[in-house]
């Protein structure tokens, strides 16, 4: 499991014509976890608020990540892993309550990764991969206005594609966060 920084904001939906900036959204997410897995993650999001029902936006990820196999006897490093995922997509959001969402989000993600095998003699050796992968994170969440259009929100999110390289393998994405708007 891992928590991340998540826009959530409270939204003027009055009925303006044109262009309106109290319905921009500006957030994203921003994580970090450390230790023999290590994760940083910045992942800004800029959006439009449509009408009180409906969001749309784009996304831009940004993580690194590395993993250390430790030889169960020894305790010492059998294994290295790497990765830095850089990547875009849309996101649209459904509000069928005020403080309720159905979230999807396609993206497209480019990943770079080295993996290092060290074997009992001091020898190691490191592949290299690059290679990008599809995802359509899908979910619900919950916001709520903490004053002003200052708001606090959680979200469970999957990929449905579930693409041997995704980065998100086969795991729940839980976002938790605030945000501000303007």
């Amino acid at each position: 499991m891992s928590v991340h920084l998540l826009h959530a904001q409270y939204y003027k939906t009055d009925t303006a014509k044109g262009f309106d900036r109290s319905r921009l959204i500006l957030g994203g997410s921003l994580g970090a976890v450390f230790g023999d897995y290590t994760n940083l993650d910045l992942s800004p999001i800029i959006g439009y608020r449509f009408s009180e029902y409906i969001a749309a936006g784009v996304n831009v990820n940004a993580q690194y990540g590395s993993y250390r196999l430790r030889d169960y006897y020894t305790g010492n490093t059998s294994q290295r892993d790497k990765y830095t995922i850089f990547g875009a997509g849309v996101w649209g959001r459904v509000y069928p309550l005020p403080m309720l969402f159905v979230h999807v989000q396609p993206e497209y993600n480019f990943i770079n990764q080295s993996s290092t095998v060290y074997n009992s003699v001091g020898d190691k050796q490191t592949f290299k991969y690059n290679y990008s992968v599809p995802s359509l994170l899908v979910g619900a969440g919950y916001t709520q206005s903490v004053g002003g259009r200052v708001g606090i929100g959680i979200s469970i999110l999957y990929d449905v594609i579930q693409d041997d390289r995704s980065p998100y393998r086969n795991n729940i994405v839980y976002r938790v966060g605030a945000g501000l708007g303007f």
